[in-house]
C-alpha cells in the first residue's frame, strides 16, 4: 500500500495540482503548442520543463510596454556525458537555426540551447530525438541527468561500471509517459537501443510500496516527485562529480579483480536556497550505507519511494530530499528506506579519500586510443574573434566522427581517438584558438564554473556567465599584487542563490544578492568534500579588491605548507579573517596622518561588471572611529562603504533644516 505523501488537510502547492491535472504531461502543452502565439501560459510553462524546456524572456530586450522577447531553453540529458556525433552535429546545426548561435555545456554534462523561438521548438526537440538524444526529465520534478566521471578509461573496469549504471538508473527513473513522443513526433516513438531487460523488469517489480499499481508512471504516479532529483555514480577517489551534492551517489565497489560487486550510498546532498529564508540551506550528502549489485535497482526505487510519499508537497523550498534526512535525521531515513526495501543495508565500505579531477589534455584511454580533455571557459561553445570552438568541433566531428563525453565542470571530452589521428586534431583546434596544454590554462579559469544568468534565466538576480572573465582578470592581478600569482584557487559564481555552479562547494564563492552585488562563500575544500560559508551578505562587484586583498594577504602570510585558500579559511575560521582585515586596514593609515580612510566607490555610467573603471572619493575619519567601523561590518557582513553610508545618510536626514 503506498503511503500518502502528506495529510488531507494541508493545500498542496500550486504545481502539485498542474501536474495531477497534466494527464501525465499532456496538457496544457499538447494544446497550446498548436496556439499562433509566441509564449506559453504559465501553467504550460511548468509542465513543458518535464520535457526539457524553460520559456525565457531575454532581459537585454526589455522595452517598457512592449511584449517581452520571449525564447526558449533546451537542455539536453546525456547520462555520464555521453553525446554521439551525429547528436552532436544536430545540436550545432540547430543553434546556428534555431538557436543563438552558441551552445553551452552545463555543470551537470547536459547541453543547453538558448534563443529558441516558440514555433521552432517542436522541430528542434524532434531533431533531437531522432539524432539519438532527449530532453525528456532534463528539467521538472522527476530524476535529472545522471552524472558519471566523463574520463574514457578502458583498463579500468570501474570506469565503465559508473558509465553502464549511471545510464541504467537514468534509464530506470525515465517518466514512461506518451506525452513526450506524442507531442514532440506525433506519436511516433523514435527508434532507439533495445532497453535494458533488467532495468525494465526492475521499474514493474514490486517491492512493499515502491510500485504504484494501473498508472501510466509506475513509479513516479500522477504527481512525480516533490522537486527536482538529482543522482550521481562515481568511483572510489574520483570527486569530479561533486558526488557531496548530489540527492543520491552511488560509488562502485569492485574486487581485487577488478569484478563489480555492489556500492556505496550517500543520499541527502542538495546546494539550492533562498536569500533571507534560513529554513533554505546547501547539505552535503550522508553516507547511507553498502548494497550488493543485483540489489542497486530496488534500492534507488526505495530511496525514490521515500521521497515522493514523504516529501514535502506543501512548500517547494522545502521539497528537496535533503530537508527530508535534515528534518528526520539520517537514522529514520534509512529505515523508512530500508522498509520500501524489504531488508537491512550493509554497512558503508570504507572509501580513499575523495580528489577533484577534470581529465584536461591528451591522455590515454588505456585500449591503445586517446582521449582529449578541453577547457571551455563558462561551458559557452562559440566563435568569438580568434578563439572558435564551435567551428573546431564541427569540423572534428564532420571529419573523424568521434564520441564525446561532457565533464561534471562544464568542459568537453573527445575520446576514442586513433594515436594516428592526434595531429590532424591537435592542429584544427589549434588554428582555432583552442589551448590543448594544461598547464598552460590559467588556473583561475581552469578550475571556475558560472551559471548562464542574465540575460535569460528568469532567476537571475545578477550577472554571472558574462561577468564571471572580468572578475577573473581582477582576482588574477589582485593575486599577483599580494605576490600569489598562479595560485590555483576555485572561484564558482551564480547569479542567485539556487546554485546551479555549484558556488557553496567553491573554496571562494560568489552568490548573486542584488543586482551587481553578492554573497561571499570562502572556506570550501579544493576537492569539493566540505561545504563553504558564507562570509559577507553583500559584497558590491567594485569593492571586490578592497574586501579580498586583506584576505588574500593573509593567506600568503599564514598559510601551512602546500595549504590550500580553502582549506586556511576553514582552518583559521572567520573571526580570525575579520580581524586580520581590520588590522589590515588600520596599518594601511598614513604615518602623517591619524585619519583612517573610507574608500567610497562610484559607479561610472556604464556597469562596473563591463568595465574596469573605479572613482574612488576619500573621506578621513578618525583611526580609532575607523577601526570600530570596519569591526562593525565585519560582524554585520556588510561592506564597510555601506555601513559608513548608511550612517552619515541617516546623520544628514535628522540634522536636515526644514525649508522654509
Amino acid at each position: 500500500m503506498v503511503k500518502s505523501p502528506i495529510s488531507p488537510v494541508q493545500k498542496l502547492s500550486k504545481v502539485e495540482g498542474l501536474k495531477e491535472r497534466s494527464n501525465y504531461l499532456r496538457e496544457p502543452v499538447a494544446s497550446e503548442l498548436l496556439e499562433d502565439t509566441n509564449c506559453f501560459t504559465e501553467n504550460a510553462t511548468q509542465i513543458l520543463k518535464f520535457h526539457g524546456s524553460y520559456q525565457q524572456d531575454n532581459r537585454d530586450n526589455r522595452v517598457k510596454g512592449q511584449e517581452k522577447d520571449y525564447q526558449f531553453m533546451l537542455r539536453t540529458r546525456n547520462p555520464g556525458g555521453f553525446t554521439p556525433p551525429e547528436l552532436y552535429l544536430t545540436l550545432d546545426r540547430l543553434a546556428s537555426e534555431y538557436g543563438s548561435g552558441t551552445l553551452r555545456a552545463t555543470t551537470r554534462q547536459g547541453f543547453q540551447l538558448h534563443g529558441i523561438l516558440k514555433k521552432n521548438l517542436k522541430s528542434a526537440i524532434a531533431s533531437i530525438i531522432n539524432s539519438m538524444g532527449s530532453t525528456l526529465g532534463a528539467c521538472g520534478d522527476v530524476n535529472r541527468n545522471v552524472m558519471a566521471p566523463p574520463a574514457p578509461f578502458k583498463n579500468r573496469p570501474e570506469y565503465e561500471y559508473a558509465w553502464e549504471y549511471a545510464n541504467n538508473i537514468a534509464e530506470l527513473l525515465t517518466p514512461q509517459t506518451g506525452a513526450y513522443y506524442e507531442i514532440w513526433l506525433d506519436g511516433e516513438k523514435a527508434i532507439s537501443a533495445e532497453e535494458n531487460p533488467e532495468v525494465k523488469a526492475a521499474r514493474q517489480r514490486n517491492g512493499n510500496g515502491t510500485i504504484i499499481h494501473g498508472k501510466e508512471e509506475p513509479i513516479y504516479g500522477e504527481h512525480y516527485m516533490p522537486r527536482k532529483f538529482k543522482c550521481a555514480v562515481t568511483v572510489p577517489g574520483d570527486n569530479s562529480v561533486d558526488l557531496y551534492s548530489q540527492d543520491v551517489s552511488l560509488v562502485v565497489i569492485t574486487s581485487a579483480s577488478g569484478e563489480l560487486e555492489g556500492f556505496n550510498v550517500f543520499a541527502g546532498g542538495g546546494l539550492g536556497r533562498t536569500h533571507n529564508k534560513e529554513e533554505t540551506f546547501p547539505r552535503m550528502a550522508d553516507p547511507i550505507g553498502y548494497v550488493e549489485k543485483d540489489d542497486i535497482y530496488d534500492l534507488i526505487k526505495a530511496i525514490v519511494s521515500t521521497q515522493r510519499d514523504y516529501g514535502d508537497r506543501v512548500n517547494r523550498r522545502h521539497a528537496r530530499m535533503k530537508y527530508l534526512i535534515e528534518d528526520w535525521g539520517v537514522e529514520k531515513f534509512r529505515e523508512t528506506v530500508e522498509g520500501f526495501f524489504g531488508k537491512k543495508l550493509a554497512p558503508f565500505k570504507e572509501l580513499p579519500p575523495f580528489k577533484y579531477q577534470d581529465y584536461l589534455g591528451w591522455n590515454e584511454q588505456g585500449d591503445g586510443k586517446l582521449f582529449l580533455g578541453i577547457s571551455i571557459e563558462n561551458g559557452r561553445i562559440k566563435d568569438e574573434g580568434d578563439f572558435k570552438l564551435l567551428t573546431a568541433l564541427r569540423e572534428i566531428q564532420e571529419k573523424f566522427a568521434l564520441p564525446l563525453r561532457l565533464t561534471p565542470n562544464h568542459n568537453l571530452i573527445i575520446y576514442e581517438i586513433e594515436p594516428e589521428q592526434k595531429q590532424a586534431i591537435s592542429q584544427i583546434l589549434q588554428n582555432c584558438g583552442v589551448e590543448l596544454d594544461a598547464d598552460k590554462i590559467d588556473p583561475l579559469v581552469r578550475y571556475s564554473m558560472a551559471c548562464p544568468a542574465m540575460p535569460t534565466c528568469g532567476l537571475a538576480i545578477t550577472e554571472s556567465e558574462r561577468a564571471m572573465p572580468g572578475i577573473l582578470d581582477r582576482l588574477r592581478s589582485l593575486l599577483e599584487k599580494v605576490g600569489l600569482a598562479n595560485e590555483k584557487i576555485i572561484v564558482r559564481m551564480t547569479g542567485c542563490p539556487n546554485g546551479c555552479a555549484r558556488p557553496y562547494l567553491a573554496e571562494l564563492g560568489l552568490v548573486g544578492s542584488a543586482p551587481e552585488s553578492y554573497q561571499l562563500w570562502l572556506g570550501a575544500s579544493p576537492d569539493q568534500t566540505r561545504l563553504s560559508r558564507a562570509y559577507m551578505d553583500r559584497l558590491h562587484i567594485n569593492e571586490l579588491e578592497a574586501e579580498l586583498e586583506p584576505i588574500f594577504v593573509f593567506f600568503k602570510q599564514s598559510r601551512q605548507t602546500e595549504e590550500s585558500f580553502g582549506d586556511f579559511c576553514d582552518r583559521v575560521g572567520f573571526d580570525a579573517i575579520r580581524q586580520f582585515t581590520v588590522d589590515y586596514e588600520s596599518e594601511a593609515v598614513s604615518p602623517q596622518s591619524d585619519a583612517g580612510l573610507i574608500n567610497e566607490v562610484v559607479l561610472p555610467e556604464e556597469s562596473e561588471i563591463q568595465v574596469a573603471a573605479k572613482i574612488r572619493r576619500r573621506i578621513n575619519v578618525r583611526d580609532e572611529v575607523y577601526t570600530r567601523l570596519k569591526a562593525e561590518a565585519a560582524r554585520q557582513g556588510k561592506p564597510v562603504t555601506q555601513l559608513a553610508s548608511d550612517a552619515i545618510e541617516a546623520y544628514l536626514q535628522a540634522n536636515q533644516a526644514s525649508p522654509e
